[in-house]
């Protein structure tokens, strides 16, 4: 009974909050209502059992994602007046585009349901005293192990492009030599001096 309670309500604020988060006028507050969905969404797989994809929704989304939207959103200029000109002039667009993702959920659900196996045929046989991070940590280190690893592969290739196309000469600046600074003698970087009371150092 509290956790049918519970799911209505955690059900509820997310569909809330969603809707919120299209229906917003100011950015800002649409990230925030983002974030509340984000928190809601991981109470609902906690109360599935999932509490390995709860954990993603609130450190990767929203620690990371949600929180990087927020603070692009807050330092860019946006002319507002300009962002609902261009929502109504591709308003149709938008439009076609949710139609055809629908489509395409609606025949993905109908393949789902159309296969040959039954649901439990398709779900990998796990024991049903191993907790869910346990049984992703199986399955992923040793059965997807190659997957997750040229997954990694990939980030580290896109994460090595960004900065390599981010890291680009600047003219006046001085660069640094890190030969010099380690050649440098103690001696030569600092200067013992005997001030009189009462008066400052020459420099």
């Amino acid at each position: 009974m509290i956790q049918a309670i519970a799911f209505y309500i955690f059900a509820a604020i997310v569909v809330l909050s969603g809707a919120l988060t299209i229906t917003s006028r100011n950015p800002v507050h649409s990230v925030l209502w983002l974030i509340l969905a984000f928190f809601n969404a991981a109470g609902l797989m906690l109360l599935v059992g999932a509490e390995f994809i709860a954990m993603l929704l609130v450190i990767v989304y929203v620690g990371a994602v949600a929180v990087l939207f927020l603070f692009v959103v807050m330092m860019l200029d946006i002319d507002f007046a300009e962002l609902r000109a261009g929502f109504v002039r591709y308003a149709f667009i938008g439009l076609a585009f949710a139609i055809g993702l629908a489509v395409e959920i609606l025949i993905a659900v109908g393949a789902w349901s159309a296969g040959t196996l039954n649901l439990s045929a398709r779900i990998a046989p796990m024991p049903d005293d191993m907790p869910n991070i346990q049984a992703i940590g199986m399955l992923l280190y040793s059965r997807y192990l190659y997957v997750f690893e040229g997954a990694g592969l990939v980030l580290l290739v896109a994460m090595i492009g960004a900065i390599v196309l981010t890291h680009r000469a600047r003219g006046g600046v001085k660069p640094q030599n890190i030969g010099r600074q380690v050649a440098r003698r103690p001696q030569d970087a600092t200067r013992n001096t005997r001030p009189p009371v009462g008066q400052g150092v020459d420099l």
